[in-house]
């Protein structure tokens, strides 16, 4: 049985349908990835398995029990991180985090995680001093603090300055290896593609897609591109007769091959072949990015990423 698990998931507000039919699943000790636009419905679905939204229609389960109906268990084993924090502005990091290690019987040892977050020097100082960045490096303590064994995330480092981020993800990293199951609200490629087990792509209020990673990028079938240079005019037919090749483009020295299988293979077998020199030789493949416009038809973003917040 999941660990998590969802089904048929239906939610409106007023006119708006937030959540048409979602349904997704995270088996133990799996990083599940959910991507999608804004106003997708990934926070909506995320706030319904923490508990904190009840579904109109569908079905949610963390470990077996109802968020909403055994709201007590489910609090002893989920830890929930959300985009927004609102938390007691005249308390210093430490004693958020003692006041929170409170609530459990068993627990992570403050301090411990307080330096695993990246705030040591910044354990005294009050809520309301702390920078966006900080403030969200808190909150991924104070979901953490009762050692929980399922983790709900949304946009867990947005903002944060790379540092910060690749130090959160290696904590990530550990809760998986110790087992914990998580569920990601994600919209960054490389957090999603390092730490996800399996992602489910949302678009208006649906699943789109849903898969490994790379799964989804081969589910697809998207092209790949090596793209070199030449100082000597290029002849397209030194690459004539070759598998998997879809087109060839020239622009000056610049040459563009677009394709599929072993491609970079396959070109620089038939560049050497033919003696052709060629120079800044790369492999271009399709990204998440890439496999979230062909399956849905949209661009996940449309807006620059927001600055690193510290």
């Amino acid at each position: 049985m999941p660990v998590i698990d969802v089904t048929h998931l239906h939610k409106r507000y007023g006119d708006t349908v937030a959540v048409s039919d979602v349904s997704l699943a995270v088996e133990e000790g799996q990083i599940l990835g959910v991507l999608g636009r804004n106003g997708a419905g990934k926070t909506t679905t995320v706030e319904t398995v923490a508990g904190l939204r009840r579904p109109d229609r569908g079905t949610v389960r963390v470990c077996g029990l109802d968020p909403r109906r055994d709201r007590r268990a489910v609090r002893r084993l989920l830890g929930v991180q959300l985009q927004d924090a609102a938390l007691h502005n005249a308390l210093t990091v430490r004693e958020l985090v003692r006041l929170y290690r409170g609530f459990y019987a068993e627990g992570a040892d403050p301090d411990g995680l307080i330096e695993a977050v990246g705030l040591g020097e910044r354990r005294g100082i009050r809520f309301d001093k702390l920078s966006g960045g900080q403030q969200q490096r808190l909150s991924i303590a104070l979901a953490l603090v009762g050692r929980p064994r399922v983790v709900v995330l949304d946009e867990l480092t947005t903002g944060l300055d790379p540092e910060a981020r690749r130090r959160i993800w290696d904590l990530v990293e550990n809760l998986r290896a110790d087992g914990v199951t998580i569920l990601l609200v994600s919209h960054l490629m490389e957090e999603v593609e390092r730490l996800c087990d399996r992602v489910t792509l949302i678009d208006r209020g649906r699943v789109a897609a849903s898969g490994t990673p790379a799964g989804l990028i081969a589910q697809a079938r998207l092209a790949q591109r090596v793209r070199f240079r030449t100082s000597a005019p290029f002849d397209p037919a030194v690459l004539g007769g070759l598998d998997g090749i879809a087109s060839v483009e020239v622009s000056g020295e610049q040459v563009t091959v677009t394709g599929s299988g072993d491609l970079l293979q396959a070109v620089s077998t038939a560049l050497v072949h033919g003696g052709v020199v060629a120079t800044e030789t790369r492999l271009e493949r399709a990204t998440l990015d890439d496999a979230f416009l062909a399956l849905t038809g949209r661009a996940l973003t449309d807006t620059a990423e927001p600055k690193d917040r510290r």
